[in-house]
């Protein structure tokens, strides 16, 4: 279920793509509270006029600062576009931060990432099927993985649309840590599996599963709320930059546990009843 939505939020309503991707300057000012929410799209608009930029979008991630997203506005023409806009709105504008990213970089970026989203797939692949000497093992932790990717890819393109998390840089990094970490807990329990296979030769494939999944749950659950708690701590008090990479890393989590014992032991299991 949690997988069908999230799909359907992808075809649905898609994702709030970060200027990382697609190029343009986002723009940070520094607010007095009593002008959040009283900037509006026909204000901004209005004064990129005067520096002949094209809106973006607009939003306030706390109650003192405004992000604006343009595209063809430099450092030399922002000083022009804060007079305007302070000028219609009579708000105090204060510049906290200013990124500039081309159109091009925004291109390589892409192509970036999902090489290095496929090169990390391969080389887990590579790396259980090497260890464990059993194509078994390292097509579960693969379709473990593809599990997770499904999961944090669907789940925050609803954060995206409900909350406005933006797919950017720091959002590709939390999904490779997710995929790191779910690996490292399947890994545990394959090599439990191992290790009771030597020492119970004649016992099945379910009770090998089942002796791993039981000594190994324990541990991956300590291990795993220690990590919930600290992301759980930056998602409510973490600032605005940080919190949505948060979420991310949090839903990783969360789903890495998950599949694990409950995606990659089965598929396991399947795949050796299946061959015998």
């Amino acid at each position: 279920m949690v997988i069908g939505t999230g799909i359907y939020s992808m075809v649905r309503w898609g994702y709030r793509v970060s200027i990382d991707f697609t190029g343009g300057t986002e723009v940070t000012y520094g607010i007095g509270e009593e002008f959040v929410d009283t900037i509006s799209k026909e204000d901004i608009e209005a004064g990129l006029k005067s520096v002949n930029a094209t809106y973006q979008s607009h939003e306030y991630p706390d109650d003192t600062s405004l992000v604006v997203r343009v595209s063809d506005m430099d450092e030399q023409s922002e000083p022009q576009f804060r007079e305007a806009l302070a000028k219609r709105t009579s708000a105090q504008l204060s510049l906290l931060r200013l990124n500039v990213v081309g159109p091009v970089i925004g291109q390589e970026a892409i192509q970036k990432t999902l090489i290095a989203v496929g090169l990390g797939i391969m080389a887990i692949l590579g790396y259980i099927f090497f260890a464990f000497k059993r194509a078994s093992f390292a097509f579960a932790a693969v379709v473990a993985l593809l599990h997770d990717l499904l999961v944090v890819l669907g789940m925050y393109s609803l954060v995206g649309h409900f909350f406005g998390a933006q797919l950017d840089t720091l959002f590709v990094t939390g999904l490779l840590t997710t995929l790191t970490f779910s690996t490292h807990d399947t890994i545990v329990i394959f090599d439990k599996i191992r290790e009771y296979r030597k020492s119970h030769p004649h016992e099945s494939i379910e009770t090998l599963s089942d002796m791993a999944v039981s000594a190994t749950m324990a541990r991956s659950i300590n291990n795993s709320l220690t990590i919930v708690f600290m992301l759980v701590a930056l998602v409510l008090l973490g600032g605005s930059s940080i919190r949505f990479f948060a979420v991310a890393l949090l839903m990783g989590t969360l789903t890495g546990v998950y599949s694990s014992p409950f995606v990659a032991a089965p598929v396991m299991m399947w795949i050796e009843k299946w061959r015998k």
